[in-house]
């Protein structure tokens, strides 16, 4: 039987809209400019409603790509941890989540497709950036916090290239902390040591999220 008009879809059917009208509004806008309001829109919904599936625009951004994990909470146990240096608690997290046997085989699915799709690097670029990293550098208050954290994005994601992707050794087989005591040293001096600071087009490029 064929709904009557104005009959709503069931729940699995809305989501499953609102997901679609993500995808492509992430695709055309890239994460940073990508909306809640433009999402509703194509998907033909009222902006509440994405936001009761969904609550904010990087937990859609989660559904959308099924990440595993929530960033909020990584970044949130980094910046509360007192255990080490902020270079090794990074370090640590980063490849003890991509270790985890639940998150490795979505995670590495996203760094192929976004090593072999430029549109898709450029959403995992900017939402990393915005909502990992953006926010590390910011509750860090140091200066050049850009080029800081596209530093620190650009290391970890060529170590997670090569452990996890070209299976590279003796990077591939090493115990995860025993690599992330080898790699914090750099991704501290990133983070608080002497860097050259971005070009002023640069430095405006990037809207860092409140920490």
């Amino acid at each position: 039987m064929s709904p009557r008009p104005g009959r709503r879809p069931g729940p699995n059917r809305t989501r499953a809209q609102i997901l679609a009208a993500a995808r492509a509004s992430f695709a055309q806008n890239g994460y940073d400019r990508a909306t809640i309001r433009d999402v509703a829109r194509r998907a033909g919904v009222d902006p509440a409603l994405v936001h009761h599936y969904f609550d904010n625009k990087r937990k859609l951004f989660l559904a959308t790509v099924e990440a595993p994990v929530d960033p909020a909470a990584i970044v949130a146990g980094i910046l509360h941890d007192r255990d080490g240096s902020i270079g090794q608690r990074i370090a640590r997290t980063f490849l003890r989540a991509w270790d985890g046997p639940q998150a490795r085989t979505p995670m590495v699915a996203l760094l192929r497709s976004a090593a072999s799709d430029p549109e898709a690097a450029r959403i995992m670029r900017e939402f990393v950036t915005t909502e990992v990293l953006g926010r590390i550098t910011a509750a860090l208050r140091v200066p050049d916090a850009q080029l800081r954290a596209a530093l620190v994005g650009s290391h970890l994601v060529g170590v997670a290239l090569m452990r996890y992707v070209i299976r590279l050794e003796p990077m591939a087989s090493m115990p995860p902390d025993d690599l992330a005591d080898a790699i914090a040293p750099a991704l501290e001096h990133y983070l608080t040591g002497e860097v050259s600071a971005a070009t002023p087009g640069e430095a405006e490029g990037m809207r860092l999220p409140d920490p």
